[in-house]
């Protein structure tokens, strides 16, 4: 199979992640505070949790998985081309939620293309590759938003040069959707002889996704977004009937440390507004954030190969929880200028780091906690909690903030560090018994 069709995904991620912060960007522009930003991200993150179920069980059902993609994609270019044409706030949130829905929903199905028709032994680095290009286009469209909002900056007014950046994002869209049309393989339901064409068992899938998950840059800016799990086995009843008490404790964690991620990100767009910061440093500071987490994912997994995975996740939570309220303390006393800016981005950089950590070792955490008989269905659970954790976060965030970011930030890095000392019990349970045996 060629991957010539790898490059419209990697188009489309150019979009997706301009379009990650231009939007909440554009939402201040528009007199959006940080508790409008808390729902404009709570909703993004919510709505990715059905539409990926949703496509995922039509691309089986179906199996019309290119006509799906095609449709996400060309539903997210759409909607990113609506929003400067609207004032209304209410209708931004229900554009973003669009694109946030066409993300997920064509992620599982991408997944799917990216094995169908492949040897099992190779699923992991096909995964790996479309992770790749997704991460790189996100790196991409962060990049664009800091060279369009600073250069145009110089012709235009601020809040212009920012409304401006969604035309290149919405012909990045469009281009992927003219290159998924020309270049994504035909449906696998019958090869050329007429025959039938296995469907990749949701099980195995799963296996090759672990072992390949290593590139979740969206995750580093986009606290709830889905992680690329495959929810065709999910049942919920089974799941809770076999839940043990360690793996629901864990679950907590992950809550709590998600939890506070988002209700740091959400208000952020406006707390760097406020300081000073226009669209041209934010998205600076966010790639600087992305960069960070995508170089670190190569080490972070050598060193959970080496150490105690859990240990290792305690010490990025930890660190991710000092980091947080620092930035609402020192970003007001060093400014918008250089000082500012290299400030901030070395905190932006230690939280990109600790991304990486928990990334890499928390899907490792699940699969050794949970029953082998549930473990793909965990895998499951744990990526649509992270939604939900993204959600009630990010409204809590935005709401704080609108008392003091100090007490927004604050009460991140408060949740992040009572997440990290749950998965540090977890881990002391687990470990006794075997110690004692």
């Amino acid at each position: 199979m060629s991957d010539r069709w790898l490059y419209a995904w990697g188009l489309a991620s150019v979009a997706f992640g301009g379009a990650s912060l231009v939007v909440p960007l554009y939402v201040v522009d528009l007199g959006g505070g940080p508790f409008v930003l808390g729902v404009l991200a709570a909703v993004a993150a919510v709505v990715g949790v059905p539409g990926a179920l949703w496509f995922g069980r039509v691309a089986d059902r179906t199996g019309r998985r290119r006509g799906l993609v095609i449709g996400a994609l060309a539903a997210a270019t759409a909607a990113v081309a609506v929003v400067p044409l609207t004032d209304r706030i209410p209708a931004v949130i229900a554009a973003n939620a669009v694109v946030w829905f066409a993300f997920a929903a064509a992620t599982p199905v991408l997944t799917l293309l990216a094995v169908a028709g492949a040897p099992e032994a190779a699923w992991s680095e096909r995964i790996a590759a479309l992770n790749r290009y997704q991460g790189i286009g996100w790196a991409l469209g962060l990049l664009l938003g800091t060279a369009w909002t600073v250069g145009g900056a110089a012709v235009l007014s601020p809040a212009a040069a920012t409304r401006s950046l969604f035309a290149p994002l919405a012909v990045a869209g469009g281009l992927s959707c003219v290159a998924a049309a020309r270049t994504l393989p035909a449906d696998p339901s019958e090869d050329r002889a007429g025959g039938p064409i296995e469907v990749p068992s949701g099980s195995r899938v799963r296996r090759a996704i672990r072992r390949a998950d290593r590139f979740a840059v969206r995750g580093a800016t986009l606290p709830g977004s889905l992680a690329r799990t495959d929810f065709r086995g999910l049942h919920p009843r089974r799941l809770a009937a076999r839940f043990t008490p360690v793996l629901a404790a864990y679950f907590l964690a992950v809550f709590l440390f998600l939890s506070g991620s988002a209700a740091f990100f959400a208000p952020l767009p406006a707390f760097l507004t406020e300081v000073g910061f226009g669209s041209g440093g934010t998205f600076a500071l966010y790639l600087v954030n992305s960069v960070a987490a995508a170089v670190a994912f190569g080490t972070a997994g050598r060193l959970a190969n080496e150490r105690s995975v859990a240990g290792l996740q305690v010490a990025g939570l930890v660190g991710r929880a000092a980091v947080l309220p620092l930035v609402a303390v020192a970003a007001p006393v060093l400014g918008a200028g250089a000082l500012g800016f290299v400030g901030l981005g070395a905190a932006f950089a230690a939280v990109g780091l600790s991304w990486a950590v928990i990334a890499v070792t928390a899907g490792v955490v699940v699969t050794r906690l949970a029953p082998p008989a549930i473990r793909g269905e965990a895998l499951g659970a744990h990526a649509a909690l992270g939604a939900l954790a993204g959600g009630v976060g990010s409204v809590l965030g935005g709401w704080l903030a609108a008392v003091g970011y100090v007490v927004a930030f604050g009460a991140a890095g408060a949740l992040v560090l009572v997440g990290a000392a749950v998965v540090f019990a977890v881990d002391r349970r687990t470990v006794a018994p075997r110690a004692s045996d």
